[in-house]
């Protein structure tokens, strides 16, 4: 019988907080759903925290629990109005946009600082329907972690009807060297040889694949290279704030 009054417990519990949850997280506004910027993460593992201690804890009043969700979700609202009306409070408790990739070229030193990989950055690249970095002018990886890309002039987006042209195949390209080596299984796959390849590199001045951060190749035989020396000598400074 205390068994059957504890399960009924439980059962009232949940289905008293839920539409508590359902209506703070709609106060909280669809942004804290779409987005989850990091302090908004936050609340959302906190909120999800309280109501599940609530309800594996009998002990715990449920009236206490109700407090919190509704505390937490006034603080979340006004800290995303106080981050609207004040800029640089939003970028002190959130993640600063970073440039990841400035004129086809990785920056590497970058993508160190965010701990991104290079084939986390070429799946984001995928999904923005991009398979080439050379076409890539920036990229920037935003505060709840998506990247933003602006592709160069020539490669932006036109209709093709418009301009009274013949569709051009895709440009695919293949990962040939990543962080200093050499992916031998594609040049292969492309009927390349590693001569062809040293030769294009000592063309750009680079004398060992270990130079070499990202290189690809597209089916047009066109080599992309980004060197490890790029964001060393060539490190643009561009304001992403006013």
């Amino acid at each position: 019988m205390e068994m059957v009054k504890e399960f009924a417990i439980l059962f009232g519990r949940i289905i008293t907080i839920f539409p508590l949850m359902l209506a703070i997280t709609l106060y909280m506004g669809k942004r804290s759903i779409g987005e989850l910027p990091v302090f908004d993460f936050l609340v959302i593992v906190i909120l999800g925290a309280v109501v599940g201690a609530d309800i594996a804890d009998p002990n715990i009043k449920h009236v206490h629990t109700a407090v919190a969700i509704v505390l937490m979700g006034i603080f979340q609202k006004v800290i995303s109005r106080l981050k609207i009306k004040y800029r640089r409070f939003g970028h002190i408790i959130t993640f600063e946009p970073t440039i990841v990739i400035q004129d086809g070229k990785f920056l590497v030193s970058n993508l160190t600082k965010i701990r991104y990989s290079i084939d986390n950055i070429l799946q984001m690249l995928r999904e923005k329907e991009v398979f080439d970095i050379s076409e890539v002018y920036l990229g920037i990886v935003e505060a709840n972690g998506n990247i933003s890309i602006l592709k160069k002039p020539n490669k932006a987006e036109v209709t093709i009807e418009d301009m009274n042209l013949n569709k051009k195949e895709s440009s695919l390209s293949y990962p040939i060297i990543v962080d200093g080596i050499l992916y031998n299984d594609t040049l292969i796959k492309l009927n390349l040889s590693e001569n062809w390849l040293r030769e294009h590199l000592a063309n750009l001045s680079i004398n060992s694949v270990e130079e070499v951060f990202f290189a690809s190749i597209n089916m047009e035989k066109e080599l992309h290279v980004s060197p490890k020396k790029y964001i060393e000598d060539n490190n643009p400074i561009i304001p992403l704030y006013n």
